[in-house]
């Protein structure tokens, strides 16, 4: 060079390594994937501070918070939503005793969401390890770490740092009631744990059952109400329901006919063919003695019958009292002796009037 510094070789010019032979597929994936969660930055993983606000200001059940990372991350793709979830939750570290009660004391004392933010998600395995104890089928996990990420939130918001306990100690009940809630709500599709008797056997129930065979005793309904402390036809009644899935009467019997279990096994509401018919003809009944009483009345009477007893649309009883000049409680004593007429007079004609007839309340 006219300078006589020598120039340094561009990367582009450098010779290249020699490319090694073509790694397997899943290495190819595996290699991927740790080149996408490398390269996923810390600063991608903080809230929006709106959605720390509902840590604030939600008196019930808050909802919770954002991802821990952006949708469409390519790391987050190929991988199952626990794993994904579970990646992003073990980036935030546990806090010290001391960190854990400054930021308590912060939020508390100041609100600062962004305190309560570093109290949450540094306890986020907690609501994991948890939601895998109260795990079953068919309840999804991801649904109780969601609940459990609720009642965390809640634990947060009335967490006392000057009673010495852990905030993990004390969230943990959180993070149970809102999980034990949200199982007893989708069990089953009719709600279990609508009293306190039956949230109670609907954990214990199975267990005392297992624990009376194993002393060597028969667990008889009396037997379990007399250790679980509820009556025995609630012991009977939970365990029916905890042995027997639910069956829609409305579904199809399956047996190459249209017909349900409605249809087939509970007893129709409707009217049958001679009741129908009684009943038509106890009317027509009323309605020709109605007719012969009207012709009987006159004046007030006459008025309050037509216009009151048998209208579509009655009118009040102060109504008829300005028509005709006198008190609200004079028309209504008019309307109670016409009625009383009525009454002998219908079962001077119709056999057993009393038991068809529908007393004045």
């Amino acid at each position: 060079m006219a300078n006589g510094r020598k120039r340094t070789k561009s990367p582009a010019s450098r010779p290249r390594a020699k490319r090694p032979a073509a790694p397997a597929p899943e290495a190819e994936e595996a290699e991927a994937e740790q080149e996408a969660e490398a390269a996923v930055e810390p600063e991608a993983l903080e809230p929006e501070p709106e959605a720390l606000a509902e840590i604030e200001d939600a008196e019930g059940p808050v909802a919770p918070t954002t991802a821990l990372a952006p949708a469409g991350e390519a790391g987050l793709i190929r991988r199952d939503p626990l794993q994904a979830y579970m990646a992003e939750v073990t980036r935030h570290p546990l806090l010290s005793r001391e960190e854990e009660y400054a930021l308590a004391k912060q939020y508390q004392q100041t609100g600062d969401v962004q305190a309560a933010y570093r109290l949450v998600a540094s306890n986020l395995r907690l609501v994991v390890k948890l939601a895998h104890e109260y795990h079953r089928n068919p309840l999804s996990l991801l649904d109780l770490v969601q609940e459990g990420n609720i009642g965390l939130m809640q634990a947060v918001k009335k967490y006392d740092p000057e009673r010495g306990v852990k905030l993990s100690s004390y969230a943990a009940w959180w993070i149970r009631a809102y999980i034990l809630r949200y199982i007893m709500d989708n069990w089953k599709m009719v709600k279990l744990g609508t009293t306190e008797a039956q949230r109670k056997l609907f954990f214990k129930l199975r267990q005392e059952q297992d624990r009376l065979i194993a002393q060597g005793f028969e667990p008889s309904p009396k037997l379990l109400a007399e250790r679980l402390n509820v009556t025995e036809q609630d012991v009977v009644e939970m365990d029916q329901r905890l042995g027997h899935d639910e069956l829609s009467i409305d579904a199809p019997l399956g047996d190459d006919t249209k017909s349900t279990r409605a249809e087939r096994y509970l007893p129709s509401m409707a009217a049958g063919a001679e009741e129908r018919l009684g009943n038509e003809q106890l009317k027509e009944l009323f309605r020709e003695n109605l007719a012969e009483f009207a012709k009987t009345l006159e004046g007030k009477e006459r008025f309050i019958f037509e216009n009151r007893l048998i209208a579509d649309e009655p009118l009040t009883l102060q109504d008829i009292g300005d028509k005709y000049g006198v008190s609200r409680e004079r028309a209504r004593q008019i309307e109670a002796a016409l009625i009383n007429r009525m009454r002998e007079f219908m079962r001077e004609r119709i056999p057993d009037f009393d038991l068809v007839a529908v007393p004045k309340g």
